[in-house]
């Protein structure tokens, strides 16, 4: 089957105007054709009952980013699907929905684990932030970025920038660095609320995933709008280990 074939089969296991697929849909039917790998169970089939979908991107040179959808009804087709996908060994990055977790431990040796919760807009939509000293250029990846340098200097280091991990049809997640040398003085709020009204603008609803254990971030995220959408996912590093079912 074609990469073409191999996504229509799998549509009716993602919805793309739900938050907790917009992650899962972005890899699974937008990425870069040439930098994607699909494998669906049953194989050679117009309805498939799971997948699991290999992307290189530039999180890692040497590991893949998974996505997946398990067909959690029949834990033996998991395994089967998961072990005809990834040879036994292979090291992944990879984002899970939670229920998934239980079967993927059975599956990987974990060595990292980051529970995420993902954030969306109030209702309320916020007011943009002002600050002159935010400027835009773009990230590596292609997408725009909005940024603050010391000094306002393009020669001195960033300050705190703001980009996107992806951008769908319907959902772009925000990612946000500030540099530990330029904390306590808004400027992760600046650039932050500065690429919110980007996504906004073009016809998008921003989502802001973090851990449940950095404090900080999930304080950034709501002093700019931010709400807990009750969602949430497991950002993984693994390895597969030896099929239990043999």
């Amino acid at each position: 089957m074609s990469l073409f074939e191999k996504r229509q089969a799998i549509r009716h296991l993602l919805d793309e105007q739900m938050i907790v697929d917009g992650l899962a849909t972005f890899f699974a039917f937008h990425y870069d054709e040439s930098k994607t790998t699909i494998v669906t169970m049953p194989e050679a089939t117009v309805s498939a009952d799971g997948y699991v979908a290999f992307s290189r991107t530039g999180m890692d040179l040497f590991r893949p980013f998974v996505t997946m959808r398990l067909p959690m009804h029949n834990h033996e087709l998991a395994a089967q699907l998961v072990y005809s996908a990834i040879p036994e060994g292979t090291a992944v990055i990879m984002n899970i929905p939670t229920h998934h977790f239980p079967l993927i431990q059975a599956f990987f040796d974990i060595q990292t684990e980051e529970r995420l919760k993902l954030y969306v807009l109030s209702e309320e939509r916020p007011e943009p932030i002002i600050n002159v000293l935010v400027t835009e250029d773009k990230h590596p990846n292609g997408y725009p970025r909005f940024l603050i340098r010391a000094n306002d200097d393009p020669s001195r280091p960033v300050g705190a920038a703001a980009g996107l991990n992806w951008l769908g049809p319907k959902f772009a997640e925000i990612a946000v660095n500030t540099n530990p040398s330029y904390r306590r003085r808004g400027w992760g709020k600046s650039v932050v609320s500065s690429m919110v009204q980007y996504v906004l603008r073009n016809g998008r609803e921003p989502i802001y995933a973090v851990s449940d254990q950095n404090s900080a971030s999930i304080q950034l995220a709501e002093s700019v709008g931010f709400v807990d959408s009750g969602v949430q996912q497991y950002l993984l590093q693994a390895t597969l280990r030896p099929n239990p079912l043999g």
